[in-house]
């Protein structure tokens, strides 16, 4: 629109001609010929508003001003008479109109015409049809002419119904019968046109469409008026789906939604929640539910109908509001709308008519429909057009032409029904008709719906904040928390285990855990190397090694040498860099374990396992490195062990403890075993083998010719036999290093292998300890921490931390009553807003109406 920028200074007695920018001001200037003579006193008010067209003269061309211009001397011609005696007759004491006639001041006449539009009400309003410019046959008429005539109160309403629709879906996870902010509530046949009166609410196609029942789930849509938006955006918070612009693929998924209720029930109580915000709808709430049907189809569920029915009436029931769309060419004694609505509201103070298609039927029985006669109901009839004749749209090609959709369609429909209500505005003089109409009602039906259920609603709240709050304090102590909150808490108790841990798994505990270890190796190669030898039937008797090894053996005595140098060798190359890297991180996860067991996340199975891996990440990366410096620090031990005499006392006495502590387990085995066979019959058992080595009989014990033994029980005399020998032994070896005097000298290590391969298992220890410290252990107390963060903090969603916490019955109970506490609050606070605020509107009316009552006096 090309905008001048010349703005012409307001003079005295200089004629003013007053620009039109829109159709909705020419309406206004139309409906000023009914106005009466009287109402004179007005014309300060009348100039004020001159003065502001005026200001805004510059923004329109000089073609508007022209066209404007013609249109209203062919008025003031006719109803010249009526300004000139309404001109004679005015008050004196009036500051814009004294001195010119009524034919010679045109912007007198204008003035004093805005001023009494000033009176009309907002019924006449509803009740006019729509009168635009007859030149706009291919674009959508622009609604923002009304849009700048809106006057406070409309500004009000919509900011009251927009902070009663957010309340509303604060308060929709609370399930309480007494807090229910009303919905304006959408029912009709599946041929009604119920979803194309939505979508010509918002201006789109959106809605699921199909040959078959598409809509099996009540759809609650929310329009969010948004001026400063650019384009309409549509949101399923259910889905985490934002930001849709496409509203073909928001049809596409609202499809799939209702698709995947079976048709063996064909119908869901699960709604599925839109928003969608765009600066062309109203601030609305409202319910698309499945259509009404008379007789279920062969492959629908003989119940379709009923559960229809009782899915409808839950959402019908007050304080909602009821849109009953219902057909012009179906007669309205067979509306399914109006009969359920009948049934919920049956003085018909909360229902709404639409009739569609009034185009299929004569204006004159569309009249009679509208009039709100036959049927009354409180808030009457709206009839519209929601679907334009079936037009087509050339894409490009001779023969390429398709039917119009989305946002052409949309505006098809608008210029469709703006063409044919203005050509029958005489016959539906006195009737609501058109969309735009439509929109305004249920905005102004909603906000007085709302208005009525604000204290009703602040009330319920009151008292289910005061229960909440109650049973808040009485199982909780009033201790706030959150998923959040749970899982930090619990985090942090984690880390501040691994910081005691830090000092409790020292190197001393390190220690004594490898010691043990290389402690039972060692015990596996004397056996294996000196004292075990298997059980064979077909030998007499032991060989006497270890009385030979206690007696004294010569320098030259190349046998023991090299038994000894073989087992030490396969003590120091057995993997011990492999074997304590290994070790120790197997027992820090088990401390890990331990840590987690002492928090409240072993009641969470998956946070368990989070942890554990977290630990098994940390101490992977270092894994590899360590083994192999441990690896490298003990290769002088292969080759070459220099002992002192203080290092061989030390590993005497850890020998003979060691000693004592494997015949103590011997012992405590061989009762077991006879525990578990009995006494005598282990006996008979034992007696039996021992008599076949002595007759150096060779029989195959798992047949019959054990006397009855099975082979089982032999197995276990076997058993007993090897641990009787073996205790034997220990104890002669036992008595041997612990009171012979060869043993006291470390020049004697080959008569006393067990001190010497403990004294190397000591210093593998020692020298393997120092880099499992620095390598392994210093850097996973610093890592982990830090790795537990990352995979609890950093890599879970609200969503994820929520599920979570809630996983713990007693967690779950404690948060969402946390929450449904804050959610009260908010919602208490946000309703004790707006009664504050509808006070002092209030307020400011009452004193408006007692200024106007004393200029009138």
């Amino acid at each position: 629109m090309i905008k001048s920028s010349n703005k012409l200074p307001l003079k005295e007695h200089q004629p003013i001609i007053i620009p039109s920018r829109n159709i909705g001001f020419i309406k206004i200037l139309a409906r000023a010929t009914k106005v009466p003579a009287y109402i004179g006193g007005t014309m300060a008010a009348g100039g004020t508003y001159v003065a502001y067209k005026v200001e805004q003269a510059s923004s329109y061309t000089q073609e508007r001003l022209s066209a404007f211009k013609d249109f209203t001397d062919g008025i003031f011609d006719k109803t010249g008479d009526f300004f000139k005696n309404w001109s004679d007759g005015s008050n004196s004491g009036s500051s814009s109109g004294g001195d010119g006639g009524g034919g010679q001041d045109t912007a007198t006449a204008v003035g004093a015409t805005a001023a009494a539009v000033g009176l009309t009400s907002d019924e006449e309003d509803e009740n006019t049809p729509i009168d635009d410019d007859e030149d706009e046959e291919e674009t959508l008429i622009d609604d923002d002419d009304d849009d700048e005539n809106i006057d406070e109160t409309d500004d009000h309403m919509l900011n009251l119904t927009r902070q009663m629709i957010e309340i509303k879906n604060l308060l929709s996870s609370i399930d309480h019968d007494g807090i229910r902010l009303p919905s304006i509530v959408v029912i009709g046949s599946q041929s009604s046109g119920k979803s194309s009166v939505l979508e010509a609410i918002v201006g789109q196609e959106f809605l699921p469409k199909g040959s078959n029942m598409v809509t099996r789930r009540p759809i609650e849509l929310t329009l969010v008026n948004t001026p400063e938006s650019a384009s309409n955006v549509a949101e399923l918070p259910a889905l985490k789906l934002y930001n849709l612009t496409d509203f073909t693929q928001l049809q596409k998924t609202l499809y799939d939604l209702n698709m995947t209720v079976p048709e063996t029930d064909c119908i869901s109580n699960d709604p599925i929640q839109v928003t969608i915000r765009s600066p062309k709808v109203p601030d609305l709430s409202l319910v698309d539910l499945p259509g009404y049907i008379q007789v279920e189809a062969a492959d629908q569920p003989t119940e379709l109908k009923k559960k229809i029915r009782e899915l409808c009436f839950k959402y019908l029931k007050p304080p909602n509001v009821i849109l009953a769309i219902s057909a012009a060419d179906v007669d309205l004694a067979n509306s399914a709308a109006l009969r359920a609505s009948r049934l919920a509201d049956p003085r018909g103070e909360r229902t709404i008519g639409v009739i569609t298609k009034l185009d299929l039927v004569e204006p004159e029985v569309a009249r009679k429909i509208l009039t709100n006669k036959k049927y009354p109901l409180r808030l009457g009839y709206v009839g519209v057009i929601t679907k334009a004749p079936q037009q087509k749209a050339s894409s490009g090609g001779l023969f390429s032409r398709n039917t119009l959709t989305g946002y052409q369609a949309f505006v098809a429909q608008q210029n469709f029904e703006h063409s044919y209500l203005k050509e029958h505005k005489e016959e539906f003089f006195g009737t609501t008709t058109g969309t735009k109409n439509l929109k305004k009602k249920l905005m102004k039906v909603l906000e007085k719906t709302m208005a009525a259920s604000l204290r009703p609603t602040h009330l319920a709240i009151q008292q289910e904040l005061e229960e909440t709050s109650y049973q808040f304090k009485v199982e909780f102590n009033d201790r706030s928390l959150t998923p959040e909150m749970y899982l930090a808490n619990n985090i942090d108790m984690l880390k501040l285990g691994t910081k005691d841990l830090s000092h409790n798994f020292s190197r001393s505990e390190l220690k004594s855990i490898l010691k043990n270890a290389l402690d039972q190796k060692v015990l596996d190669l004397l056996a294996e190397r000196y004292w075990n030898k298997p059980f064979d039937l077909n030998k007499t008797n032991y060989e006497p090694q270890l009385k030979e090894l206690s007696q004294s053996i010569h320098d030259d005595d190349l046998y023991w040498h090299k038994k000894l140098d073989l087992t030490s060798n396969s003590l120091t190359k057995l993997g011990v860099g492999r074997l304590s890297t290994n070790l120790i991180t197997n027992c820090l996860i088990n401390e890990v374990e331990n840590l987690v067991d002492n928090t409240q996340l072993r009641n969470h199975p998956m946070a368990k396992s989070a942890v554990k891996e977290a630990a098994k990440n940390v101490l992977s990366t270092k894994y590899y490195s360590t083994a192999d410096q441990v690896e490298n620090c003990i290769k002088p031990y292969k080759y070459e062990i220099e002992l002192e005499d203080r290092e061989w006392a030390t590993s005497k006495e850890n020998a003979v403890n060691l000693l004592k502590e494997e015949m103590r387990q011997c012992d405590e085995v061989y009762h077991e075993l006879k525990k578990q066979v009995g006494g005598r019959k282990l006996q008979q058992v034992v007696t039996y083998l021992e008599k076949l080595k002595q007759n150096n009989n060779n029989i195959d014990l798992t047949t019959n010719e054990t006397l009855g033994f099975s082979p089982t029980l032999i197995q276990r005399g076997k058993d007993a036999i090897f641990l009787k020998d073996r205790l034997s032994l220990l104890k002669m070896r036992y008595s041997f290093i612990k009171n012979s005097k060869k043993c006291k000298k470390k020049e004697s290590k080959y008569q006393c292998p067990e001190i010497f391969l403990d004294a190397v298992a000591s210093k593998i220890t020692s020298t393997s300890i120092l880099f499992l410290n620095v390598e392994l252990l210093s850097d996973f107390y610093y890592n982990f921490p830090r790795e537990l963060d990352l995979k609890f903090f950093n890599n879970l969603s609200k969503e994820d931390i929520e599920k979570f916490a809630k996983e713990d019955p007693k967690i779950k109970k404690h948060i969402e009553l946390q929450e449904r506490k804050d959610l009260l609050e908010n919602a208490l606070s946000k309703i004790e807003s707006v009664l504050a605020i509808r006070r002092s509107t209030n307020n400011q009316q009452e004193d408006r109406h007692e200024k106007k009552s004393l200029f009138n006096w």
